[in-house]
């Protein structure tokens, strides 16, 4: 805010993006305590006539300020002084439809074209941007102080083994439970996190923690229940199902995850006299949604906030002194190369939310796995730590920050035309002789059909360099013909989700 305050002297104008829509009414609260009302804001939540407002009050120059989630970057800005990222390292900045953009790629073009500073701004930086950043193709500014002045919260791995190994099969550990109870005598708030990912069912001995990995690749296997197989989806490795852990030899092999509502019912039965509200997609579909239940949530004193991930970044709860992560693993085992990253920022963010004022903060993190190097690292809230382990598992299996990865995603409803088509495209890519490319053998995308469409997938790794756009270019153009018109075939760069 106080860049921006230089900005607008100097007759400039700013844009601020965030992640998500929930951030907006409060970070708008704070703009407008401060800068009055020259500010407008730009989210998909908008009807169209308010879009049409905000829109023609940036064009015509009347807001100083553009504060909104990621289509705000496409906003009529004249006399751009500053872009800011907020959350930078997070997901949505890249959109999952076409046009496939990343908010961030475009953030930096547009200020290089207007000579002008671009922040992102994380607790836990994206690790390609922080490789850059200790690279000095970006310049690193380090806050070493929380805000307020206020002291970190103590953050405790809850092993869950060893709960199971007592007879306490909750999904609650004893010592959240007794901590929970602590916090609604001393009328304190509570948020618990549930990171509910519906394609991310994966198998885990319940005995040891051991997850089935794929033997190449140091990756999660995803069940497919068609089939009733453990596929890898980098390099299609399978296997069927074990009845019994390799690792231990314990039978108790289950299927993992938890959802907010098991959560909130489950707390309702412990806790039948706390109050508590739900934040996740299927409380926000209606307009204003998300203002409604964190303004309820602070200004009537709920007891507690059950949510997923749009409860961990960015927000203030001043009475808020404990968090409890229910399941960690949730995060960890989501068949991505990322899921170490992912469960790291998780933590850490979710873990900021705790002892924001005068009172001290707690988290209790529950998992299966807690020797895994990125809840060890979020325990102490070691972004280096976790860094310099995570840049050199990359490094040695050639992911990003060190290559680019193309996912070509071939679908349609008829399961024999994609796979044709994908080992069609397959040998024309091959064909092209780009040896800086090396393409993998198409497999079934994890989730292999939403809403009927089968969804098959060639993955790509190399640097995306004008040969290499050349060569998938040609080799698309080789495969596409009328007898392919009903198979779409998509090509992402770089995407979030590898899903």
């Amino acid at each position: 805010m106080q860049i921006i305050e230089k900005v607008l002297s100097l007759d400039k104008r700013a844009l601020v993006l965030v992640p998500e829509i929930s951030l907006t009414p409060q970070i708008i609260d704070r703009f407008l305590a401060r800068f009055g009302d020259c500010i407008a804001v730009l989210h998909s939540r908008l009807s169209n006539g308010e879009r049409f407002d905000e829109w023609n009050k940036i064009k015509n120059g009347d807001a100083k300020i553009v504060i909104g989630a990621r289509s705000a970057i496409f906003a009529p800005i004249d006399n751009l002084g500053i872009i800011i990222i907020d959350e930078a390292h997070d997901n949505s900045y890249k959109s999952d439809m076409t046009p496939r953009y990343n908010a961030k790629d475009l953030a930096r073009f547009i200020a290089k074209q207007n000579n002008i500073p671009l922040i992102l701004g994380s607790a836990t930086p994206d690790v390609c941007d922080y490789y850059k950043a200790k690279n000095g193709e970006k310049e690193l500014v380090l806050l070493t102080k929380r805000a307020n002045n206020s002291s970190n919260p103590d953050i405790h791995i809850v092993d869950m083994r060893q709960e199971l190994a007592s007879g306490n099969r909750s999904m609650f550990s004893e010592i959240l439970k007794e901590k929970i109870d602590e916090n609604l005598k001393k009328e304190k708030q509570t948020i618990l996190f549930v990171n509910r990912r519906g394609y991310s069912t994966f198998i885990m001995c319940r005995d040891c923690g051991f997850v089935m990995k794929c033997p190449n690749c140091s990756i999660a296997l995803t069940y497919h229940s068609f089939g009733n197989r453990l596929k890898c989806h980098y390099c299609g490795h399978e296997e069927p199902i074990a009845k019994v852990c390799p690792d231990c030899g314990s039978s108790k092999i289950k299927y993992f995850g938890t959802g907010t509502q098991k959560v909130e019912t489950e707390i309702a039965n412990l806790f039948p006299n706390a109050t508590t509200i739900r934040m996740d997609i299927d409380t926000v579909s209606k307009k204003n949604s998300h203002e409604n239940i964190l303004n309820k949530f602070k200004n009537e004193n709920i007891n507690i906030l059950i949510g997923t991930q749009m409860i961990v970044k960015g927000h203030h709860f001043p009475n808020v002194t404990l968090v409890g992560v229910i399941a960690a693993d949730g995060a960890l085992n989501i068949g991505d190369y990322r899921a170490e990253e992912r469960t790291f920022q998780t933590i850490t963010q979710v873990a900021g939310r705790a002892g924001r004022e005068k009172d001290e903060g707690e988290v209790y993190v529950q998992t299966y796995n807690p020797d895994n190097y990125a809840i060890v690292c979020s325990k102490n809230q070691d972004y280096d730590k976790f860094y310099e382990g995570e840049i050199l598992l990359r490094k040695n299996l050639n992911y990003p920050p060190f290559c680019d990865i193309i996912l070509i995603r071939i679908q349609g409803e008829n399961i024999d035309k994609i796979q044709m088509v994908a080992k069609k495209l397959y040998e024309e890519l091959l064909r092209q002789k780009n040896e800086n490319l090396f393409v993998y053998k198409p497999v079934a995308s994890p989730i292999e059909k939403i809403q009927n469409v089968f969804r098959w997938r060639i993955v790509i790794k190399g640097r995306l360099n004008r040969k290499a756009i050349y060569t998938i270019n040609e080799a698309l153009k080789n495969v596409q013909n009328k007898s392919n018109k009903d198979v779409t075939i998509i090509v992402d760069s770089n995407p979030t989700n590898m899903m």
